[in-house]
């Protein structure tokens, strides 16, 4: 069994690189491409933060 990372549309994965990449600038995080295990714990969690926080946001925003 195959353990690595699949999208459900590979070609979501730019695009969730590039939000990824917005939500971390916006909290001040320098992420580089590829390997950004370097990250603390706290600068990892306000990316992924940022992420949800701007989910919720568009989501809220396309009930109306």
């Amino acid at each position: 069994m195959s353990r690595g990372k699949k999208n459900v549309v590979p070609e979501a994965r730019e695009a969730l690189n590039r939000f990824k990449m917005e939500a971390a600038s916006e909290v001040g995080v320098n992420l580089k491409q590829g390997y950004n295990g370097d990250l603390t714990s706290k600068q990892a969690g306000s990316v992924g933060g940022q992420m949800v926080k701007k989910m919720i946001k568009s989501y809220e925003e396309n009930m109306k």
